[in-house]
């Protein structure tokens, strides 16, 4: 059974490398179109860009990385398997001594597409499941998303390949946790990477889904006790993303690595990882938004010298507290953290600098009996990767704390005992409300499962 102390993955720097940081991890966008919906999509992926890599572009972004010392890839969309080469793409990978990933939603990750992972030398394959069946499929914009997206587990599970959740946490998922965690380990995943959902692309369309800073007070003590409880003893590893943090009472439990000693050491963004777009686009992290942060373009720049010369990419490795404001820049953490998650500071309030999701500074917060709400000011333009904007005030506490046995409103009792067969917790009406739009008359349909 692999644990922390057993398991190290590729992207983890070693001694020598961490004396002199350079990317060692690349999330690659090889195309933006896409079989799904979602409605919290940050790339608004569908259609396929008119300016996609070509296979031999994207066969030499793959010898450049192996000549900067990458040393793993995830192939991302969109949908990666929409691309025809994606195979190919991941053969040369692991053929340049790269460990090669891919994240999928899953909807058509047949047993042949399973097979060419397997011959591509993929790795390991990381399942989107945001929810039961019916909170994922509202949210993943197709009937039967969820249906499908666990037969591609379960095919994946059989084969050589490590199979991965991934969940967004948001004002749906987040009473649907445990169940979650219930069905990865049912499905035989072996870890299970969760992110806060954000407010960029589709996301930023929809205020409603977004949890508020000061519900973390409530997610970080149920995703320890799920940790514990639920997802070490059957051997599933937890992987909390970016902008699950920072410090706090459970930042040793919830840190990978944590209970050797590791905590989060501020923004990876440019320092160990790197994101491209299928169009070319070099970013410091894939989630970034591309008006403020492409640094440069792979079809007419050289990987390495936009990772050491663009300012878009520099300017975030070498970010110190002189760089933070608000709360962020008078926090006792600010030297290491420094305001945790680019990707989301910058989509809630305009620019980096000042995160408030952050579970030290919302328990700091309470403890003078005030917490931070966020406001929906401006919505998105709708294109690829923007962000709309929010406003931050301080308010009291209510006078009347919820009860200590409820989470997100419902009985804890009854969302611990929630089996993974239970269709979801919300029904459509409440779905529908919380995902509306904040962008009228420009709604996506919910398409048919055979769609």
């Amino acid at each position: 059974m692999p644990t922390e102390n057993s398991a190290r993955l590729a992207r983890t720097p070693s001694p020598a490398r961490r004396a002199e940081p350079a990317p060692l991890y690349a999330v690659w966008e090889i195309t933006l179109a896409c079989d799904l919906g979602c409605r919290h999509c940050g790339s608004r992926a569908g259609p396929k860009r008119e300016t996609e890599l070509t296979t031999a572009e994207c066969l030499d972004v793959v010898a450049q990385m192996r000549d900067l010392g990458f040393k793993e890839v995830t192939l991302i969309g969109g949908e990666a398997y929409l691309r025809e080469d994606w195979d190919v793409i991941a053969r040369a990978i692991t053929d340049a001594g790269m460990v090669c990933g891919i994240t999928t939603g899953g909807r058509a990750f047949t047993d042949e597409r399973v097979a060419r992972a397997v011959d591509a030398g993929v790795t390991a394959i990381s399942v989107s499941i945001d929810g039961l069946e019916r909170t994922h499929d509202a949210q993943r914009g197709v009937k039967g998303a969820f249906a499908s997206a666990l037969d591609a587990a379960r095919r994946i599970a059989a084969s050589p390949i490590r199979l991965s959740f991934n969940t967004q946490i948001n004002r749906l998922s987040l009473p649907e946790l445990p169940a979650l965690a219930t069905l990865a380990v049912e499905t035989g995943a072996l870890a299970w990477q969760i992110q806060l959902t954000v407010p960029m692309g589709r996301g930023a369309d929809r205020p409603g889904l977004i949890l508020q800073p000061y519900e973390l007070v409530e997610l970080f003590p149920l995703l320890a006790w799920l940790k514990t409880n639920r997802l070490e003893p059957a051997g599933v590893q937890v992987f909390p993303g970016n902008n699950i943090g920072y410090f706090g009472p459970w930042e040793s439990l919830l840190r990978y690595g944590g209970r050797n000693g590791a905590h989060w050491n501020g923004c990876g963004a440019g320092k160990w990882c790197m994101g491209f777009e299928a169009d070319g686009k070099i970013k410091a992290c894939p989630s970034l938004p591309s008006d403020q942060y492409t640094g440069g373009y792979l079809q007419s720049d050289r990987l390495g010298e936009v990772i050491a010369g663009a300012v878009e990419v520099t300017h975030l490795r070498n970010r110190t507290r002189d760089d933070l404001w608000g709360y962020c820049a008078t926090c006792h953490y600010a030297d290491v953290c420094k305001a945790g998650c680019t990707w989301t500071s910058h989509c809630i309030l305009g620019r980096a600098g000042n995160n408030p999701y952050c579970i030290h500074r919302a328990l700091e917060f309470e403890a003078r009996g005030e917490r931070e709400r966020l406001v929906f000011r401006d919505a998105a333009p709708g294109r690829p990767f923007d962000f709309g904007r929010y406003d931050l005030v301080v308010e009291p506490l209510p006078a009347e704390a919820p009860p200590a046995d409820t989470l997100a409103g419902r009985s804890l009792a009854t969302l611990l005992a929630l089996p993974p067969s239970s269709t979801g917790l919300w029904s459509e009406a409440e779905l529908r409300g919380v995902l509306a739009s904040a962008r009228s008359g420009r709604e996506l349909p919910v398409l048919a499962e055979t769609e």
